[in-house]
This record gives structure tokens, C-alpha cells and sequence, in this order.
């Protein structure tokens, strides 16, 4: 009897230590931080210049990260603002319009590669995400279908850069989306990644 009791025994501990987070847990909230849309590679932006439709338009920017538009060829567009590369517009049309006056906004938004999250694993649909202000580990989840039926979603983590220096911080992937435990939701930031691995058993 007793030879049968021990394998029970040590699968049941070994199946604890597989639900079991192995990371200091994420911080619920996030630091605060003024951050802003950076534009990059596959975005699509719409120039406006004020009194010169010819000069107007919507153009992709390339893999390299830049624009050409008309009377601008090669212009780098890559991690700016929409207004900062309105300004960079408005100094080079200037040299063939007087005083430009132009306006930058985003037709379709992927951001720059440091910005996007990525989720590795075992999620049902592992991919890298355009990362959107006030994004929640909830919404990673819907965006990437959950998680497989061999994932340990407990012991999950986050790569997260925090003032240059990196960490990997726990989540509990299987109580927030299972159990329905809110307080496992934690804010997520730009360039984070997330892991899950498979569970053992």
C-alpha cells in the first residue's frame, strides 16, 4: 500500500510546485509614465498641408522607417511623435513652400518594434501586439484567445526593462482568466514580454 501512496504523494507536490509562481509577482499598477505613440515600420500616417492638397496624402512607412512623400523623399519617421514628424515635414517643404503649415495623424497604428508586446508560449494565439495606453493583462489575454490546456498560466512571467536594468516578474495567468481573481490583473508596459510556459504535467 504504501509503495502505491508515494507516487500519489509526489505527483501531488510536484503538481502544486507546477501552479505555483516562481517570480516576484508584477506590480498591480504600473509606474506612470508620459508615454506617447511612437510612430514605426508597417504605420500608415496622413499628411496634411495646410493650402496645398498636391503636397497632401496618406504614405506607409517603409521597414527602414521612413517616408516619401511628395517633395520629401526618405524622410525618417521611425520612434517619432505625429508631431515631431510634422515639424521635420514642415523644415523640409519649407525650402520649396512658404511658411508650411502641417498636420500628422496615424491611419493605421502599429508602433515601433521597443514599444510592441510580445507573448511567447503557451497562448492560443502567441504573437507581438501594438501596445495601447492603460492595457491590462485582461485585455493581452482576449487579444491573444487565452491560454493552450497545457499551459501552467501560474507561472507565468513578465521580461519587463525598468530604468535600463531588466525583470521577470510573476503573474497568474490561470487565476484571472479561470477563476475569474481580479487581483491577479496587473498593468502591462510597452516592450514587455510575456512567457508561459507548458506545465509538466
Amino acid at each position: 500500500m504504501k509503495r502505491y501512496l508515494l507516487p500519489v504523494i509526489l505527483v501531488s507536490m510536484l503538481s502544486a510546485c507546477a501552479n505555483k509562481p516562481i517570480y516576484p509577482p508584477a506590480p498591480a499598477k504600473a509606474e506612470t509614465s508620459d508615454w506617447m505613440y511612437l510612430l514605426g515600420p508597417g504605420d500608415s500616417v496622413n499628411v496634411f498641408v495646410w493650402g496645398n492638397p498636391e503636397v497632401s496624402g496618406s504614405f506607409p512607412i517603409r521597414p527602414d522607417g521612413k517616408i516619401t512623400m511628395n517633395l520629401a523623399e526618405d524622410l525618417p519617421a521611425s520612434d517619432k511623435t505625429p508631431t515631431q514628424l510634422a515639424r521635420e515635414i514642415e523644415k523640409v517643404l519649407s525650402r520649396y513652400i512658404q511658411d508650411p503649415v502641417v498636420t500628422v495623424s496615424v491611419g493605421g497604428g502599429v508602433g515601433p518594434f521597443s514599444q510592441q508586446i510580445r507573448v511567447l508560449g503557451e497562448a492560443a494565439k502567441p504573437q507581438a501586439l501594438n501596445y495601447r495606453e492603460h492595457m491590462s493583462l485582461v485585455d493581452l489575454m482576449i487579444a491573444v484567445g487565452g491560454i493552450t490546456d497545457f499551459a501552467a498560466g501560474n507561472r507565468a512571467s513578465i521580461l519587463r526593462v525598468v530604468e535600463g536594468k531588466p525583470q521577470q516578474l510573476g503573474v497568474r495567468i490561470e487565476d484571472l482568466i479561470k477563476d475569474g481573481d481580479i487581483s491577479a490583473n496587473v498593468d502591462m508596459r510597452p516592450g514587455d514580454v510575456l512567457i508561459i510556459p507548458e506545465s509538466w504535467f
